[in-house]
């Protein structure tokens, strides 16, 4: 859509500067000094040309050169167009072709983004042809559509801009709802895991527990203890557990020891690589663990990924600590 409406415009611009030019060498009256018209009409041209079509492809923004080469047109036009002319003829037709064709330099100037030069033409327009041919006249032949011409096309650009603005605005708020959408689906999903692996988990101790109207064996009621501490991990450290940690817990409560699982984030921002690697380690101590109590924790450390601490059953100070072990986000820090 852009890039339709840039190739309008472009070909508008052409177009009127093609027809101003061919409007000054169709001259019903001889200039006294011929050069002078047709060197206003060759730096016209040039000028109109670079402006319009100067890295276009690359940037609307027109380069600061190309806008002192306009500045410089509207400002040298003018003058030579006036004195290759008698002051008799200089409101005929062809003389006064200057006029909107400098109208046309400041709008380009203003449209490809450097308003002040546009701006600055319009008002080098005014004075050069209210000097030639008295303000009355020259507002009379012209000028009025110039200015004209400037106002739209500085609103146009204006609300141009601003309509560009929403759009990428609506753009990014789209992005947002959809990424919250994904996120939404992603915990539904999770949700739906989550209730299906506690119904697998609790729900043949629940149902033998209803059954024998809570008069359990000593096997069944370690079994229910195994679900439940399996139902916890699962609410607090999911992004801990593979196939592997969760038999490594296991076997760890049936020999006896009491393991806590808190999950803060330590894994956020860890590829699913260097995750499966992080959690086949901590497979690994665990299954060497012998500590009557174990804490995993997964805390927010730019490092740290996942800390393993044993302690002994009842201690409260440093010395009852007998594992420690810190699994690194990446590999060998």
């Amino acid at each position: 859509m852009r890039r339709t409406v840039r190739s309008m415009a472009t070909a508008l611009a052409l177009g009127f500067a093609v027809y101003f030019a061919a409007r000054a060498v169709w001259w019903t009256v001889q200039p006294t000094a011929p050069w002078l018209m047709v060197a206003a009409i060759a730096i016209y041209l040039g000028a109109v040309l670079t402006v319009v079509l100067v890295e276009q492809a690359a940037n609307v923004r027109m380069p600061f050169w190309a806008a002192i080469l306009a500045l410089i047109a509207a400002l040298f036009v003018p003058p030579l167009v006036s004195i290759s002319l008698e002051p008799a003829v200089r409101t005929a037709p062809f003389a006064t072709w200057y006029i909107g064709a400098i109208g046309v330099l400041g709008v380009v100037c203003v449209v490809r983004r450097r308003p002040v030069f546009g701006w600055a033409i319009l008002a080098l327009l005014i004075v050069s042809a209210s000097a030639y041919l008295g303000v009355g006249e020259a507002f009379t032949f012209g000028l009025v559509g110039s200015i004209t011409w400037m106002v739209l096309a500085q609103l146009l650009v204006f609300f141009w801009g601003r309509a560009v603005r929403d759009t990428e605005r609506l753009a990014d708020i789209q992005q947002a709802v959809s990424a919250w959408h994904a996120t939404q689906l992603v915990r539904q999903r999770e949700r739906r895991l989550r209730a299906q692996l506690a119904l697998e988990v609790a729900g043949p101790v629940l149902g033998r527990t209803v059954a024998t109207q809570g008069r359990l064996t000593p096997e069944e009621r370690l079994e229910a203890r195994l679900a439940e501490g399996r139902l916890r991990d699962e609410l607090r450290g999911a992004s801990l557990l593979n196939d592997a940690v969760r038999e490594a817990i296991q076997d760890a409560r049936r020999r006896g020891v009491v393991v806590t699982v808190f999950d803060e984030g330590g894994l956020d921002g860890v590829d699913e690589a260097r995750r499966a690697e992080i959690r086949d380690e901590l497979a690994a101590v665990l299954a060497e663990v012998r500590s009557e109590r174990v804490i995993i924790r997964a805390g927010r450390d730019d490092v740290v990924a996942v800390t393993v601490v044993g302690r002994a059953a009842g201690a409260h100070d440093e010395d009852g600590v007998d594992l420690w072990h810190e699994i690194p986000r990446m590999p060998g820090s």
